[in-house]
């Protein structure tokens, strides 16, 4: 990557998506498919990963998750910047409960790319970023109506 490109780039981010009891059925995928087409994101990594019960964690092949017989993620087949490693998936498996597996994505905004490129061409610059877990913003539009409600 050019440092031309890496200047037009939008943020990255990464979530770790936990399948329990290993099910997955591809439900989300042409959600996912959705995203990219339309360039909301690219993805730049995408792996599977399972932790047995013991504790082992081992990577996983792309699935037929709908058994149509065709590979339902070939199109994210070889998916891999490089920004994973070992030792980033070791620690996405740390948060899996043993018996389940994870989808490890890597992916940038690229909607944000422009925007961002022209802060740092103003010399703005991101000092914090975050992200409110659902249950947390559930919880405090439910606090919020029950006190508009009081």
């Amino acid at each position: 990557m050019s440092v031309q490109e890496s200047a037009e780039m939008g943020p990255v981010d990464y979530a770790v998506m936990e399948f329990p009891g290993n099910r997955m059925t591809g439900e989300a995928l042409p959600l996912l498919l959705d995203l990219v087409n339309r360039r909301v994101i690219r993805i730049l990594d995408l792996t599977f990963i399972g932790k047995e019960t013991d504790g082992t964690v081992r990577g996983l092949e792309l699935a037929d998750f709908d058994g149509d017989g065709t590979l339902d993620l070939a199109v994210f087949d070889g998916a891999s910047s490089g920004l994973l490693d070992e030792e980033d998936l070791q620690e996405a498996a740390s948060v899996l409960e043993p018996g389940n597996s994870a989808a490890v994505i890597v992916y940038e905004n690229l909607w944000a790319g422009p925007l961002a490129a022209a802060l740092r061409r103003s010399g703005a610059r991101m000092v914090a970023t975050g992200r409110i877990p659902f249950e947390d913003l559930v919880a405090s539009l439910d606090a919020a109506e029950a006190r508009s409600a009081a």
